[in-house]
């Protein structure tokens, strides 16, 4: 018993890891509509998607992918992405804020010029991520 209580005890006053965010491998164009292909501004990993019409941000936090729900957005639509979207799940909060611009260049989508992606999980640590990237679109 009070090997027990000495477990929940330690298991208490651990610090919970801070977040880690890894790259999320290669992405498929959705089905239908738009999504943003996201890399770390500083090494080049693909870090995050955000597609429009499923309202989801695809990340990858301590080595496990998970797909986070739009729950909120402001600012200007382009593509059917907001420049400021809150999306939640699993005790997790993320904030994006992009900045798409069209390209004449670029059929079918746009260039992510500067962003970040802010996340925050219960008892961790925020992480802030500068991004940049692109989006394409499916019709």
């Amino acid at each position: 018993m009070i090997a027990i209580l000495l477990a929940a005890a330690l298991a208490q006053s651990l610090p919970t890891p801070p977040v880690v965010l890894n790259a999320i491998g290669r992405q498929a164009l959705p089905q239908t509509g738009c999504a943003a292909y996201l890399w770390n501004a500083s090494d080049r990993r693909l870090i995050a998607m955000a597609s429009a019409d499923a309202a989801t941000l695809r990340v990858s936090i301590g080595g496990r992918t998970i797909d986070l729900a739009r729950s909120a957005q402001d600012g200007a639509t382009s593509l059917g992405l907001a420049a400021m979207t809150t999306y939640t799940g699993d005790g997790i909060t993320a904030r994006l804020d992009m900045t798409v611009v069209p390209r004449e260049n670029l059929v079918g989508g746009a260039q992510v010029s500067d962003g970040s992606l802010e996340i925050a999980r219960g008892g961790a640590d925020s992480l802030i991520v500068p991004v940049a990237g692109l989006v394409g679109c499916t019709t």
